[in-house]
């Protein structure tokens, strides 16, 4: 398996997947405005082009995908195909962003499907959870 910066010719299939894997895990937590709101996000064009994109590809295919701003301390989007959860990618995702960042210091906004994952990679919350625009989410911090 290789994790790598993506390319941008390879940004169409990061979002598509981000946008599969979130239809069957996250969407079922939110109301339609939240749906909606995080759809309107992956199509800003102006926006997506702020973030990085990592993934992790096997033979070419990818297979999760992590995306983050301000400099590699959010995490935005943070999403394992569905076949291959549980198999260690995304904790490879994660650990190639903290060999290739000098932050001290990450956040994210935590669907509440994706807390547990978030607190095993060692995350804590920082606050209780909230609603924006329909999206769920626990405000958590990771510090090394």
């Amino acid at each position: 398996m290789e994790i790598r910066k993506l390319t941008p010719d390879e940004l169409s299939s990061a979002l598509d997947l981000i946008w599969e894997t979130f239809l069957q895990f996250e969407a079922p937590d939110y109301a339609a405005e939240g749906v909606q709101s995080f759809k309107a996000f992956l199509d800003d064009r102006s926006t997506i082009a702020t973030l990085e994109f990592f993934g992790a590809l096997d033979e070419g295919e990818l297979l999760g995908v992590l995306a983050v701003n301000q400099g590699r301390r959010h995490i935005c989007c943070f999403f394992v195909r569905a076949q291959q959860q549980k198999q260690g990618i995304g904790r490879k995702l994660w650990e190639y962003l903290l060999a290739n960042s000098r932050e001290e210091c990450f956040t994210v906004h935590s669907s509440p499907y994706a807390v547990p994952v978030y607190h095993k990679l060692g995350f804590v919350d920082t606050g209780t959870e909230q609603v924006s625009d329909g999206i769920r989410y626990t405000p958590m911090k990771y510090t090394r």
